[in-house]
């Protein structure tokens, strides 16, 4: 099925995935932005500290319906993909997201003994008093794993199937780059949830670069007289709006001087969960115990 491109893929045609869209909209709000906030208002007695929270579950079945998912919209692509590529990509986003869920669920977890994650790890107050020392290197290790290699190997083979999916969603039928009314509704939940991936990942110049390299496309087609089928519309314009979201959150917290503090490089785009844990972890008071 994805073998190499052949030109006559160029001209087939493909409807407006309404089911598939769906689901990988529901899924990723549900499982993915929804995990820590069923790890937070569920009874910790149902979800001791000592073990998997609700929200670990909800990751381990995004990481098993999300790659499925995936591979699912790579078929349904009217051009032939190359197929070592989508592998390799579906394999690393299943070790990157697996990582990350280690990390992730420790992480999340010290929430309820008083980790703030607008500080570093070393300048948290339940960490930097830790003996011996070389805890503390462990901790920054698993920070590690959670926040760099988890999110590397989790993210960029992710927006690589999603381009590689856009370079075949392209007509030379002009009535075909027409969205549906339920690809409208879609449009907001999915550009919405992009934000929080962009935003809590800390990955938006892999989006940017990603973003670009769409636009790089769409202009390159329209010179062959190729515009967008409704798919490749649906996932453009949820980019576009993803990225007026991420500016407007950026300046609203422009001038908050904590976050500023930690996120002190030239992109300043601060974590929804570091901002949750400086401005509304009050809502939820830390745990005595671990």
């Amino acid at each position: 099925r994805h073998g190499a491109v052949k030109s006559e893929d160029t001209f087939k045609t493909s409807p407006f995935h309404l089911d598939l869209w769906f689901y990988f909209t529901l899924q990723n709000w549900v499982l993915d932005f929804g995990r820590p906030i069923a790890m937070i208002i569920l009874p910790l007695e149902w979800f001791p500290l000592n073990k998997p929270s609700a929200g670990d579950y909800f990751h381990m079945a995004y990481n098993v319906i999300t790659p499925f998912l995936l591979l699912k919209l790579i078929e349904r692509s009217p051009k032939t993909l190359p197929r070592s590529m989508v592998y390799v990509s579906i394999i690393t986003f299943v070790m990157g997201a697996s990582i990350h869920l280690v990390g992730d669920s420790v992480n999340h977890r010290l929430i309820f003994s008083g980790y703030q994650h607008h500080l570093s790890v070393r300048e948290n107050p339940i960490i930097r008093n830790l003996k011996p020392e070389t805890l503390i290197d462990s901790f920054e290790l698993l920070y590690y794993y959670d926040e760099y290699l988890g999110h590397s190997m989790w993210y960029i083979p992710f927006f690589l199937i999603l381009f590689i999916y856009f370079t075949g969603c392209f007509t030379p039928v002009a009535e075909e780059s027409r969205m549906p009314v339920a690809a409208l509704l879609l449009m907001g939940p999915s550009s919405l949830y992009y934000w929080y991936l962009v935003t809590e990942g800390q990955i938006f110049i892999l989006y940017i670069f990603t973003f670009f390299a769409m636009m790089a496309l769409v202009m390159h087609q329209k010179h062959k007289g190729l515009v967008l089928d409704s798919n490749g519309l649906f996932l453009f314009y949820s980019f576009i709006i993803t990225l007026l979201l991420i500016a407007g959150w950026v300046v609203w917290l422009w001038n908050d001087k904590i976050l500023r503090k930690k996120y002190p490089g030239v992109i300043y785009i601060p974590e929804p969960w570091a901002f949750y844990t400086l401005h509304m972890n009050n809502l939820h008071p830390a745990k005595e115990s671990f």
